[in-house]
């Protein structure tokens, strides 16, 4: 039986950090701000795949008051999603995101956060969507404060009881 879940994501944009978004380093003179390395995107997906599952939110999994994630990679979150759909006898069958930014411009990123993205879910990249837009200038996203992201994901999980 196919599930749907839907993931957002957050983060400041602060001086002194590196700009990590689908897991590539992007040339930035800000950095997303958090716990691990704050990339939106891969959080979003994480939390679409677990919402598929019907889990709680990567916070839960993850918790930003355990050091065991401080600086740690997205990667590794997407990596445990897999896993636990796997564990559940399951499938990812496709992901797709939207980045919301108004700077710095993503598209000739994507490619690479693509292949990241479908590394670390064991998927085709074929299987994988990513967009980016800005909020025409509008809000904190607007004013460069932050950047936020969005998923969708679908999972094919044997049907239970």
């Amino acid at each position: 039986m196919v599930h749907v879940g839907i993931g957002y994501d957050v983060h400041a944009l602060v001086e002194g950090r590196k700009l990590i978004l689908g897991g590539v380093e992007i040339p930035h003179p800000k950095g997303l701000d958090g716990h691990s390395d704050a990339d939106v995107l891969m959080h979003a997906i994480c939390d679409a795949i677990l919402g598929a599952m019907g889990e709680a939110d990567i916070g839960h999994f993850f918790p930003n008051t355990d050091p065991r994630w401080k600086g740690a990679r997205s990667r590794l979150f997407l990596n445990e999603a897999a896993r636990l759909v796997e564990f559940r006898e399951g499938k990812i069958i496709n992901v797709d995101a939207t980045l919301i930014a108004q700077a710095p411009k993503i598209f000739p990123y994507v490619h690479a956060m693509k292949i990241n993205i479908a590394e670390a879910l064991g998927l085709n990249i074929k299987l994988v969507g990513i967009k980016a837009t800005t909020n025409e200038r509008l809000g904190f996203l607007g004013r460069e404060e932050g950047i936020a992201a969005m998923a969708v994901a679908s999972v094919d999980l044997r049907q239970e009881g």
